[in-house]
């Protein structure tokens, strides 16, 4: 496999088989986290850094590791990164922390991170399994951060609301207020759902129009097939 294939496949994640568009995972905290841009921001950036950690940790380790026990070590690695988030997180975001509330210990549920490490990170160098973990956090986290500004433009009628929690009280000039107060039920579960539907169906609708028309041509023992016929 050359260098190009290895790099497609490593950055895969990031738009061809997005986590969350594609493989449908980690649905939880998207759908119930992303009322504003800087919960789906947060929640991404820790999501991403236990993935990249986790995948780092596993393929260093992966001539080491048991088979029998592959799983149960990869649940361990990724509770113990999940937890030294969380308390960083905790030590530095206070506010932000306390309005994520669970969904970044529930991180640790998150089966993609486990599956990643299973089916990159234990079968692929460390260059390779970093960069895939790159690739699928910033694809995950360009999802929440997608779904995080179209509910809070749509729900709040503001932008960024909340960054000082996450940037200082100086970062305060980036919030953006609209001339309306947006509708409720952007903000309510149903709008994730809808919200959700409307980034699957741009992503296909993407994914189609960039795919190119490959003309088969018929092989010569087709054609000599339908002579036959």
């Amino acid at each position: 496999m050359n260098s190009s294939s290895n790099l497609r496949e490593a950055t895969a994640g990031l738009w061809r088989n997005n986590l969350a568009l594609v493989q449908l995972l980690g649905l939880c905290p998207l759908l119930a986290v992303t009322t504003t841009l800087v919960n789906g921001l947060a929640l991404g950036l820790a999501t991403m850094a236990v993935l990249v950690l986790t995948s780092t940790a596993v393929s260093l380790l992966r001539r080491v590791l048991l088979p029998a026990v592959r799983i149960p070590l990869f649940v361990l690695l990724v509770a113990s990164f999940v937890t030294c988030v969380d308390l960083l997180s905790n030590a530095v975001f206070d506010e932000l922390h306390e309005v994520l509330g669970i969904f970044i210990p529930l991180i640790v549920a998150n089966c993609s991170l486990v599956a990643h490490a299973e089916t990159v990170a234990n079968r692929r160098p460390v260059w390779f399994a970093l960069l895939a973990a790159l690739a699928t956090g910033f694809g995950f986290l360009a999802v929440l951060m997608a779904l995080g500004a179209l509910r809070e433009l749509l729900g709040h009628g503001t932008l960024f609301a909340g960054v000082e929690m996450l940037a200082g009280e100086n970062s305060t000039w980036i919030t953006l207020d609209l001339p309306f107060d947006g509708a409720l039920v952007a903000i309510l579960p149903p709008g994730a759902f809808f919200g959700v539907a409307l980034l699957l169906a741009l992503r296909n609708r993407l994914t189609r129009a960039s795919a190119p028309a490959l003309a088969v041509a018929p092989t010569s023992s087709s054609a000599a097939a339908d002579l036959l016929r």
